[in-house]
């Protein structure tokens, strides 16, 4: 059952921690060096009110007495140091944000390589129970989030902390009296934050929901137009997707109102609180109250003078890091969303057992690197000891139970014996448990009771991707990938020439059809093959499973989008591909089975005719029935 598109939830505890922990390990030279030009930016850009405080104190000092050449020279060699000190911020800033640059994007980089190997390694179930939409939208919206905290919202965050210490630092210095005015206003500017900051951050997180919902709408109308068209339902579609969008403006209305708040609301905080103290430092200066600080300095002009644009200073680094609240909160939710699909457990695989190449000598089986056409399994034991087993194509299912959510079976005591060569076909109505079956050989599931062995071998003991090489599959619904016709064929074994590609596709009978293509085999395919027909691009998935010549083959419906003309030319193609293998074919036009070796009939997972297609007729069961159409399995 797939889960719908859920509105993303607050990131958890232990997520931006992980995300620093990523950087690093991505970074680990580039990103120290980073922070460092950055608290060089920061610090400097906080200590103009030094100097500020001593150009004015040698001012105050001079002023009765006129005495400018003397102080001249101290305050001219003030300015060319903070212009000195300016430079070198200017440089440090311009250093990181180029780095930024280089970190945001190669993380983003290696975030989705790593998603993307982490999501080949997934089993099957996992795409069958997750919308591929949502799936989509880790590597679309997910990232985009993390892309705004990485470039921009760290950086920032860094720079407001770093400046806002030093600054406060510097206040307590020169005076705690109005410091403790200063965190006055900052406490309700931190309240405010946390209200209106809290509002604009619900509705940014709902927004992000909606957006992935509407998205999602987007793409199954897209995949659907056909659909839609054949049967007018446009207007519908129309209505439907005006109530998604509308929720999407609604939310973001909502987000956008409380972000475009905040900071109007903190700027005149910090106005109030400039004229807060102003007032209050002319009041000490005025009632000569004697100066509480760090420094021991008396309170005077040169003191009060850069407080205040300190104060300034400060209260805009709160407003910075206000303006960060949103992105860091969808930052921190999307890349709690990508560790949630990193951390998906992988498909499990326990086995020892692979597929080698191999030639017999004397009897005995060598594995080789050479091209042959046999194959053989390979078993080394924990004493070093090798055993070889020749690929043959022997297939048991013993007392197989199946279910795919652990609470309802679909497979009953399935018992199925196909030995090297045979051809055997499944038939029943939809829902029957054929398809499942050829599921369980490829161990796309695993299942709960029974066995199934390949050659003798419990196929568990067999590792996946050795397994599944040594099967081939033509699904109904075939899927072509971005590529030209010689790509996908190729597909079914990347090392092989364009003569076998050939070959494979004149097996299949596709080359007719191909050699008449615009470019011939270079004939470039878009969007699952559109440009072809149902049947044509059913015959490429059949050649493409012909170069890769399995011993054992799978036909899921393989001709069931191919018409009756097609059929008769394709079926001399796939009697040849089928010669000397072991094949299942599932099938719902019988026409296509009755030269099986053996012939099952489903029915709600069980297996209740078996035999071949003469000896099924005479018994006059349901096969019987089913041929002559006198009913349907339910």
């Amino acid at each position: 059952m797939k889960r719908p598109n859920a509105p993303r939830a607050l990131p958890k505890k232990g997520t931006a921690l992980r995300l620093i922990k990523l950087l690093f390990k991505f970074y680990p030279r580039l990103l120290p060096f980073t922070i460092l030009c950055i608290l060089i930016n920061a610090v400097v850009s906080a200590i103009p009110s030094v100097f500020q405080q001593k150009v004015i104190a040698l001012i105050e000092a001079n002023w009765r007495t006129g005495d400018w050449d003397k102080v001249s020279g101290q305050i001219m060699a003030s300015v060319f140091t903070l212009a000195g000190l300016y430079v070198i911020s200017l440089i440090a800033g311009f250093v990181y944000n180029q780095c930024m640059a280089i970190i945001t994007q190669g993380s983003l980089k290696k975030l989705r390589v790593l998603m993307f190997d982490g999501m080949q390694d997934l089993p099957i179930r996992y795409f069958d129970q997750h919308e591929h939409g949502d799936i989509m939208s880790y590597y679309t919206n997910d990232v985009d989030t993390l892309r705004q905290l990485i470039s921009v919202a760290i950086p920032q965050l860094l720079v407001s902390g770093v400046t806002i210490i030093t600054i406060f630092s510097l206040m307590m210095y020169y005076s705690i009296w109005l410091a403790i005015v200063v965190v006055g206003g900052v406490t309700i500017m931190t309240r405010v934050v946390k209200k209106v900051g809290g509002g604009s951050s619900k509705y940014f997180m709902k927004q992000q929901g909606a957006l992935a919902k509407t998205e999602g709408f987007i793409e199954e109308m897209m995949n659907g137009q056909k659909v839609i068209k054949v049967f007018n339902h446009e207007t519908q579609a129309e209505e439907d997707f005006d109530k998604i969008n509308d929720e999407l403006f609604r939310v973001a209305e909502r987000a956008n109102k409380y972000a475009n708040t905040l900071m109007p609301i903190l700027g005149n905080i910090g106005n109030i609180l400039y004229v807060v103290l102003a007032f209050v430092g002319g009041a000490l200066l005025l009632l000569k109250v004697p100066n509480l600080s760090l420094s021991g300095m008396a309170l005077s002009i040169s003191i009060t003078v850069p407080f205040l644009n300190m104060e300034k200073q400060f209260a805009g680094q709160i407003g910075g890091i206000s303006q960060q609240i949103n992105a860091v909160v969808m930052g921190l939710a999307g890349a709690g969303r990508l560790f949630t699909l990193m951390d998906e457990k992988a498909e499990e695989d326990e086995g020892d057992v692979v597929l080698v190449k191999c030639r017999e000598l004397d009897g005995r089986i060598v594995e080789t690197t050479e091209h042959t056409e046999s194959w053989a399994w390979k078993r080394t034991d924990k004493d070093g000891n090798v055993e070889y087993k020749k690929l043959e194509g022997d297939v048991v299912l013993k007392d197989v139970d199946f279910s795919y959510d652990g609470s309802h079976t679909v497979l009953h005591g399935v018992n199925v014996f196909a030995r090297p060569g045979q051809k055997v076909a499944f038939v029943g109505a939809t829902g029957a448990g054929k398809t499942t079956i050829t599921n369980l050989i490829n161990r796309f599931y695993e299942i709960q009771d029974g066995v199934i062995t390949y050659d003798g071998i419990d196929i568990k003991k067999i590792k996946k991707a050795d397994l599944r090489h040594s099967l081939g599959i033509i699904l109904q619904d075939t899927v072509l990938f971005t590529g030209t016709v010689m790509e996908n064929i190729r597909y079914g074994k990347l090392d092989a020439t364009d003569e076998e590609c050939i070959a494979a596709a004149r097996l299949a009978g596709a080359d007719s059809f191909i050699q008449r293509l615009p470019e011939g085999y270079n004939t470039k395919l878009l969007s699952n093959g559109s440009n072809l027909s149902q049947g044509q691009r059913q015959l490429i998935s059949i050649a493409r499973a012909a170069v890769a010549d399995p011993p054992v083959m799978i036909m899921d419906e393989a001709t069931s989008s191919i018409d009756t003309h097609t059929e008769a030319i394709v079926q001399k193609g796939m009697d040849a591909l089928m010669a000397g293998r072991t094949v299942f074919v599932i099938a719902h036009r019988l026409s296509t089975v009755q030269n099986s070796d053996v012939i099952m009939v489903l029915d709600h997972g069980k297996i209740i005719e078996r035999g071949s297609h003469d000896e099924l007729i005479a018994a006059k069961g349901n096969y019987y029935q089913l041929y002559t159409g006198a009913f349907e399995l339910e």
